[in-house]
């Protein structure tokens, strides 16, 4: 094993998962990491266990450093199973070990593994463990993204150690910012957070907050997914109170579209013509085309997003009406949504999405386009007109 320290007598012990493509929905294109940490002191701790599947490979790992009836305390941030069910396999190895976790956490961690996690001790925020030189601080984060999650902060090395929060799926041979090309960095990141964290964006801030009025120094921050912020931890920091807060929102419109025999596609590429006419940014994704975290990435930082379905059934196209159920899932905020389609002997599927989009709480455009069959030229007009329109409303 090739030793990754991130301070002395702190490494990392994960594990890479290079052909990852599917995260429950979420497309990982360039596969993700599940990240462990071994903290050796006069008390050993484990933050963090990896997916069950690599539970072999992290024993391995922890091996190298030291043994595993050695470590003394084994601290789970989060009880999704990417991070915890390599625990009851490390457990039985690391035997003397006490296992940590939030009042949530242990409640969750019986109900997956069963009762003889009764043992697991339970923390608040501001507990603290000695390690020795080192000390453990913990800060509870319910809801980023489970209810069980916290954070642990290596207090004299000044790592946070968030779990979910600030992480990519992002496999690579390096384990730091600063060894990997930073424009796939943040767009993994942006993925993540648009994809998983999204809808959280209320409670992440505050809890970003929270812990600048703490006066938390950060010298590094070691997230559960990707890659270690030890270069420039601020700069992650920054984009998620950007994404939360919606001032990473560009003059860009995202039109997103399903079709049958082309009617709404050719009406898609009107629309966007007509944005385009206005020089502001525009993305043109057909769901069949497209992966719905790809749909999502594009929709963070826009303005505006149009959506269009031909109509099936009286209704909304199953693509469509599929890619609008993760859209209002992931409440992503500040954009102004416009909605178009076609339809044979009888339309449906506008009406539908308008009411998805206004039962969710969104800004809805008042007016909306339709084409029955084939659009003519005065139809294709009108979406020209309406692409320009939006367009003009984002720029405002």
């Amino acid at each position: 094993m090739v030793e990754v320290t991130l301070k002395d007598g702190v490494n990392w012990v994960g594990v890479v998962d290079w052909t990852l493509r599917d995260f429950h929905g979420y497309i990982t294109y360039r596969g993700a990491t599940y990240n462990s940490y071994l903290i050796l002191d006069e008390k050993t701790a484990l933050v963090d266990t990896v997916k069950g599947t690599f539970s072999g490979e992290l024993a391995e790992k922890i091996s190298e450093l030291t043994s595993l009836e050695k470590i003394d305390y084994i601290i789970i941030n989060h009880v999704e199973m990417d991070h915890s069910s390599g625990l009851p396999a490390i457990a039985k190895l690391a035997k003397n070990a006490k296992i940590i976790a939030s009042t949530r956490g242990k409640d969750a961690l019986i109900k997956h593994y069963g009762p003889e996690f009764e043992r697991v001790e339970t923390v608040k925020t501001g507990d603290e463990i000695k390690l020795g030189k080192r000390t453990l601080r913990f800060i509870e984060a319910p809801m980023i993204h489970w209810p069980d999650s916290m954070f642990t902060y290596l207090v004299e090395d000044k790592i946070l150690m968030p779990n979910d929060a600030f992480g990519q799926h992002l496999a690579t041979s390096g384990r730091f910012d600063d060894e990997v090309d930073e424009h796939t960095l943040m767009e993994e990141a942006a993925t993540y957070y648009a994809n998983i964290l999204m809808p959280l964006a209320p409670l992440i801030a505050r809890k970003i907050q929270e812990i600048q009025q703490m006066g938390i120094p950060i010298d590094m921050i070691a997230p559960s997914h990707g890659i270690i912020w030890r270069k420039n931890p601020d700069k992650i920091i920054k984009a998620y109170l950007d994404w939360t807060s919606g001032a990473a929102n560009k003059n860009k419109v995202t039109v997103v579209f399903d079709t049958m025999w082309g009617s709404t596609e050719k009406m898609a590429r009107a629309i966007v013509d007509g944005a385009a006419s206005q020089s502001v940014e525009v993305k043109l994704l057909k769901l069949r085309g497209s992966s719905n975290s790809e749909v999502m990435t594009e929709i963070l930082d826009s303005k505006a997003v149009i959506v269009g379905s031909p109509t099936i059934h009286n209704g909304i196209f199953p693509t469509v009406g599929g890619f609008l159920t993760d859209a209002t899932g992931l409440k992503p905020k500040g954009k102004l949504w416009g909605f178009f389609g076609s339809f044979g002997w009888g339309g449906g599927a506008v009406k539908g999405m308008v009411e998805t989009a206004k039962n969710a709480g969104f800004e809805v455009y008042p007016q909306s386009v339709e084409a029955k069959y084939i659009p003519d030229a005065g139809e294709l007009k009108k979406c020209f007109e309406f692409g320009q329109q939006i367009a003009q409303k984002i720029k405002v």
